[in-house]
């Protein structure tokens, strides 16, 4: 419920309209915004079924002018079937106004805050909420810093591979079942679902609750997805993988392309090393340094000398 979120943070008050507290934002109006910054914003006329903010500036509209004009600029609002409206910047709410929202059973807060500061919290925390989301199988870690996916076929060990990165001291997100969410065009956040909070489930063993175990460091509430690795056999390996891809592989995610990398599972292999070398290099690669890049040109520069 929106009114207990950020009842600490914004420290306002429920003026009118206590009997909808089940009130919903128009599921049209959630389909058709680009994002949370179109679900809330200040008292405008032409936009419906979103937030209104009423700072400083809107109180004084609402109130400075005739008696009639004043109560036809409030009873206007009742069309815009609002969610929510909320008093901002210490505003005391005109009584039509009040009246107005018990009528419609429309709630109405009221805070103390400025009203840019209250639309930058509720901007950024509906572009999470009405985030495209999908849900992955995998294991989801904070891997020396970064966000990784490890993914692959059954039965090639993704739990107990995350169980000894863990050891290493990178963090679990979520084990078997991943909620990804796009916060924004090229940005994809990974949570784990209440259900399986801290736990890992290891073959033969059963689940671990890895922060009781670990300590508190050893796992992380969220991380954004930026690489997924995927383990594979041999013969798949041979079959669908380059053995050293000219360009780097990646996989869409909600639409957002995430950079990947393939590992071939076969005994004797330490995969643990492997996954931390691939982070490590990933992060070259997000800082512009490309290692296959540079030694095309080495080789291009050695050609060229043995001519």
């Amino acid at each position: 419920m929106l009114f207990d979120e950020f009842r600490g943070a914004l420290k306002w008050e429920w003026l009118a309209g206590l009997g909808a507290s089940e009130r919903r934002f128009d599921e049209v109006a959630v389909r058709a915004a680009r994002s949370g910054a179109d679900l809330v914003g200040h008292l405008n006329y032409i936009h419906p079924y979103r937030i209104q903010i009423l700072g400083q500036r809107e109180i004084a509209y609402l109130t400075n002018s005739t008696p009639d004009d004043c109560a036809r600029r409030i009873s206007r609002i009742v069309t815009l079937e609002p969610p929510v409206l909320i008093l901002a910047d210490g505003q005391d709410a005109p009584q039509a106004l009040l009246s107005m929202c018990e009528r419609a059973q429309i709630p109405m807060f009221a805070t103390a805050s400025s009203s840019a500061f209250v639309i930058d919290v509720l901007r950024a925390y509906l572009s999470k909420y009405f985030a495209d989301r999908i849900t992955m199988h995998g294991v989801f870690m904070d891997i020396l810093g970064l966000g990784v996916l490890i993914t692959g076929e059954s039965g090639l060990g993704k739990s107990e591979l995350g169980l000894e990165l863990i050891s290493r001291g990178n963090g679990l997100v979520a084990d078997d079942a991943v909620d990804l969410y796009r916060i924004n065009q090229d940005t994809i956040e990974g949570r784990c679902p209440e259900l399986l909070m801290n736990l890992l489930e290891v073959r033969g063993i059963g689940l671990l609750d890895i922060r009781g175990i670990f300590g508190e460091t050893a796992v992380r509430r969220r991380m954004r997805l930026k690489l997924i690795v995927h383990l594979v056999r041999r013969e798949t390996m041979e079959r669908d993988y380059e053995r050293i891809p000219y360009e780097p592989l990646t996989q869409d995610v909600l639409d957002v392309p995430v950079r990947k990398v393939v590992i071939q599972v076969v005994a004797g292999r330490n995969i643990a090393v492997l996954v931390e070398a691939a982070v490590r290099n990933t992060i070259l690669q997000l800082r512009g340094i490309d290692t296959y890049q540079e030694f095309v040109e080495r080789h291009r520069k050695a050609m060229k000398l043995s001519e």
